[in-house]
């Protein structure tokens, strides 16, 4: 079943009534409607495409799934395909919700591809802001554009947090390199994912914008920018974030990099420390007479000779900071 809204003269006038009643409102010119479905059919839309003149292209691009950001243009009205994001902060991993919607002079027709889309929070941005609703058909599509803007840059800002976290634990002194690996990964695709529904929307909201496409009047254009600059600021925002990231994992390396030098600096010190006695002791092992054979004094002159060898070795790795 559609949810549906009428408002006439931009007074909200009534809402829920049945789809088939499109036309009844529409002959009134002051009339403005919003229809709204969840994954529809073809079939479903064919009494609104009939009464609104929507083009059968837009109608297959409605129904199909995983279509690209964009807005489409036709002779009686426009197509606008975009997706509401989230970001599980708990994993990091990004999920989204796709809509399209039918543009015309006097309605607004929404196709939700799943139910994940919280269309209840578009709605109560119309209610928050009734005063634009004069605005007719722009009014409403400025309400569901900057909730679905919002949610691009609510993502952005958690995915920033969560790099912030992992900066942090770059430099921490017991590092779990695996699962930091692992969250950056993670982090990594998300923001691909994210960058890929941002970045046409600049493009989206540019075109509507436009003079001649009658959507947006002089007093919704100011909203209209404020929208276009949050889409700005999310773009740039995801940019620097998938650097940031970059950066982070190869920072990672290069201190993980660093760290195996340094354990084999420490390794091959110790190494040549423990070789000296080993050669003493084995040079000393010999079958044959040696200085000091057989006498006290030689047993206890190679024991000298091992600890001065290798307190010197130990001194010298130490004071070049290889121990």
């Amino acid at each position: 079943m559609a949810r549906t809204r009428v408002y006439r003269h931009g007074v909200l006038e009534a809402e829920n009534f049945p789809a088939a009643e499109l036309s009844d409102h529409l002959q009134d010119p002051a009339a403005v409607v919003w229809l709204d479905f969840v994954k529809p059919t073809e079939a479903d839309l064919a009494t609104i495409s009939e009464e609104l003149g929507l083009h059968r292209l837009a109608v297959e691009d409605a129904v199909h799934e995983h279509q690209r950001p964009k807005l489409d243009r036709y002779e009686s009205h426009a197509f606008l395909t975009a997706y509401a994001v989230r970001l599980d902060t708990a994993t990091g991993v990004l999920s989204d919700s796709e809509l399209a919607a039918f543009l015309t002079d006097r309605a607004l027709v929404t196709v939700r591809k799943d139910e994940h889309f919280d269309i209840e929070a578009v709605v109560r941005r119309w209610d928050a802001s009734a005063d634009l609703a004069k605005g007719g058909t722009g009014y409403l599509v400025h309400g569901l554009l900057d909730y679905i803007v919002d949610t691009h840059f609510d993502a952005v800002q958690a995915m920033d947090d969560q790099i912030e976290s992992l900066e942090d634990g770059v430099f921490a002194d017991h590092v779990d390199h695996t699962d930091m690996q692992r969250r950056s990964l993670r982090l990594r695709k998300s923001l691909v994912a994210l960058r890929r529904v941002v970045l046409p929307m600049r493009e989206v909201v540019n075109s509507l914008m436009r003079r001649d496409h009658h959507l947006v009047d002089e007093t919704l254009m100011p909203y209209f920018q404020d929208v276009y600059d949050h889409v700005l600021r999310a773009s740039e925002w995801t940019e620097s974030l998938r650097d940031l990231v970059t950066t982070i994992r190869e920072t990672q390396l290069s201190l993980q990099g660093n760290r195996l030098n340094l354990i084999m600096k420490k390794v091959t010190g110790w190494a040549a420390i423990i070789a000296v006695p080993t050669a003493i002791t084995g040079f000393y092992g010999q079958n044959v007479p040696y200085p000091g054979f057989e006498r006290p004094w030689g047993f206890w002159l190679s024991t000298a000779v091992i600890v001065a060898l290798s307190g010197a070795l130990y001194a010298m790795f130490k004071r070049r900071d290889w121990l």
